[in-house]
């Protein structure tokens, strides 16, 4: 081959090549950007107001839910209302048939097993079959319904809490729904238009039951604690009674 014919192929690939390697960085394309994260920002207070008017009750019934199971944790309790000190003082002053002392311990001490006792001594009557033994069974059988009503009181208004916030809830929803409902009606049918009335019923619904469920939770157990307490309240004075009246006998002091 010869070189004249050789050169102006070389130059000719030599532009195609330059146009090529020119041409290039028009086609390449640069990568995306990342999308950029979205971080979301909602507070508990926001969410508290996304809720609306209904809130505000759940929060109350929030409160009253914390401030009723504080009352039943330091009071529903055998160390409260039985503690065993008192019943072993309680039991060597009726073995001594001390009834005058036993009673004044009862006033001195006020809980819930000293009024029942209390109550049951006032129909002491020794010149009677076993002290007037059923009298006093009688009496104190009344004094403990008493103590008994006291402390359901308090227990049921866990269970008022646990039932009503859950309606509340309820009716919080069906509001959201409706505002959400007339959003469509007048013709506002894009997402960011339904969210708050949708929003609305969501959050009322989990409210509820945030409120209910612990309430409800609360309700149960401090029954169930408060029946065994009055379960052995019972038999704690039952056994003081017979003691005093002679049916049950000791040997050696106190004690069971």
């Amino acid at each position: 081959m010869k070189l004249d014919s050789i050169i102006p192929q070389l130059g000719l690939r030599s532009l195609l090549l330059a146009l090529a390697l020119s041409a290039a960085p028009a086609f390449a394309q640069d990568p995306a950007p990342p999308a950029p994260e979205v971080v979301d920002t909602t507070s508990l207070l926001d969410l508290y107001h996304q809720g609306g008017w209904t809130m505000h009750i759940l929060l109350v019934f929030s409160v009253g839910t914390v401030a009723v199971a504080a009352y039943c944790f330091l009071n529903v309790s055998g160390k409260k209302m039985a503690p065993k000190s008192m019943v072993d003082a309680l039991t060597h002053s009726m073995q001594k048939k001390d009834v005058g002392a036993a009673y004044q311990y009862c006033l001195a001490n006020p809980c819930s097993i000293t009024r029942v006792l209390s109550s049951a001594l006032l129909k002491v009557n020794f010149d009677r079959d076993q002290a007037n033994k059923v009298s006093m069974e009688e009496a104190a059988g009344e004094a403990l319904d008493a103590e008994e009503t006291r402390y359901t009181m308090w227990v049921n208004y866990l269970n008022v809490f646990a039932t009503i916030s859950p309606m509340i809830g309820l009716f919080g929803t069906v509001s959201g729904m409706i505002t959400a409902f007339n959003q469509l009606k007048l013709g506002q049918s894009e997402p960011a238009d339904l969210a708050g009335g949708i929003g609305e019923a969501m959050l009322t619904t989990a409210g509820g039951l945030i409120v209910g469920i612990p309430a409800m939770f609360f309700f149960f157990f401090f029954r169930n604690k408060l029946m065994g307490i009055t379960a052995d309240i019972q038999r704690h004075v039952s056994f003081l009674i017979g003691v005093l009246s002679g049916e049950v006998k000791l040997s050696g002091g106190e004690g069971e």
